[in-house]
């Protein structure tokens, strides 16, 4: 989910210091609930687990109840953004429920990749071991790569690397799985296109080449990363999508449209791709989501719902939404 979709659901919601109104939102507790409130409720509830500073316990309760909706959730979709944001909140109390979600292998593979993801952007060195069992035994690609990626994010962070690297100052909020190639590698957007692509490089170094063509943004830098969608990896393609949603450059729009229509394509790319153009929000998108309200995938299904609603939000003079049950 793009930093544009953080920004429209994390406005302050009815009750918003209630943990309880919004764990009970959250996980839906009176079947009525839309699944755009219970975004709503999620990224409020995140508000709290940052404060861990503060109010340690309030924070960490807050975690406990966004952790709580990891268990007998039917949306693949929303519990693979309760993992993201869970990485996000940089609260620590949540390592212990991402690295179980990571190895239950019931749970879905979309669902585990992000909790995966979101123990490297904790940067927590006691999860190395279970990324590691994970990295060698897990029988879905996405996830093993995931792990490759969270284990080097956080060796990196706890080098010196991390202190001595120039980075870009980013526009972006997010803890990405990869920080971007330093200023001191100087590059050009074709080298960085290259390196995007060379699957002789490590996964590692192939992210941090694509967060710095996202960093510069612009139509060169967005068209050097749509070439990234033909790799074979589904975690890699989901990861541009992601981006693009973050940067929100109508360029990418055409491509992001023919990548949610492949009928081959893996879910966990295509509601990337629904969500980023919700993001964009150009009158061309309008149409396509609402073609993919009724996609065969349950996936890709919610995330053209959510994404409609973000288009609403970014085309609308109305920015007041309310947690209403």
């Amino acid at each position: 989910m793009s930093t544009s979709f953080e920004q429209h659901f994390v406005e302050p919601a009815d009750d918003s210091n209630n943990l309880e109104s919004l764990r009970d939102a959250l996980i839906n507790k009176n079947k009525k609930t839309k699944l755009a409130i219970r975004f709503r409720a999620l990224f409020n509830l995140k508000t709290h687990a940052e404060d861990f500073v503060a109010d340690k316990q309030k924070a960490d309760l807050a975690v406990d109840y966004m952790a709580a909706g990891l268990i007998n959730e039917p949306s693949e979709l929303l519990k693979h953004e309760i993992a993201y944001v869970l990485g996000q909140c940089k609260n620590l109390h949540a390592s212990q429920a991402l690295i179980e979600c990571m190895l239950d292998t019931k749970q879905q593979c979309m669902v585990r990749h992000e909790a995966a993801e979101a123990l490297g952007a904790l940067e927590d060195t006691n999860a190395i071991d279970a990324l590691n069992k994970c990295l060698k035994e897990d029988p879905e690609e996405a996830v093993r790569q995931t792990c490759e990626l969270a284990i080097a994010r956080i060796q990196w962070s706890s080098s010196n690397l991390s202190k001595e690297e120039l980075l870009q100052q980013s526009l972006y909020s997010s803890i990405d799985p990869a920080p971007p190639l330093p200023l001191q590698e100087s590059a050009t957007i074709e080298e960085l296109q290259a390196l995007l692509n060379d699957q002789d490089q490590p996964l590692f170094k192939r992210y941090r080449a694509m967060f710095r063509l996202r960093d510069i943004g612009n139509d060169e830098a967005c068209l050097a990363l749509c070439t990234g969608f033909n790799d074979p990896s589904a975690l890699f393609k989901h990861e541009i999508a992601y981006v693009f949603g973050q940067v929100g450059n109508p360029v990418v729009v055409p491509t992001l449209i023919e990548v949610l229509n492949r009928d081959h394509e893996a879910p966990m790319v295509r509601h990337e791709a629904a969500e980023a153009l919700g993001s964009i929000a150009t009158e061309e998108v309008l149409p396509i989501l609402k073609e993919h309200l009724h996609d065969e995938d349950d996936v890709v299904r919610e995330s053209a719902i959510v994404a409609l609603d973000m288009y609403d939000y970014e085309t609308s003079a109305e920015l007041e939404y309310a947690v209403n049950n």
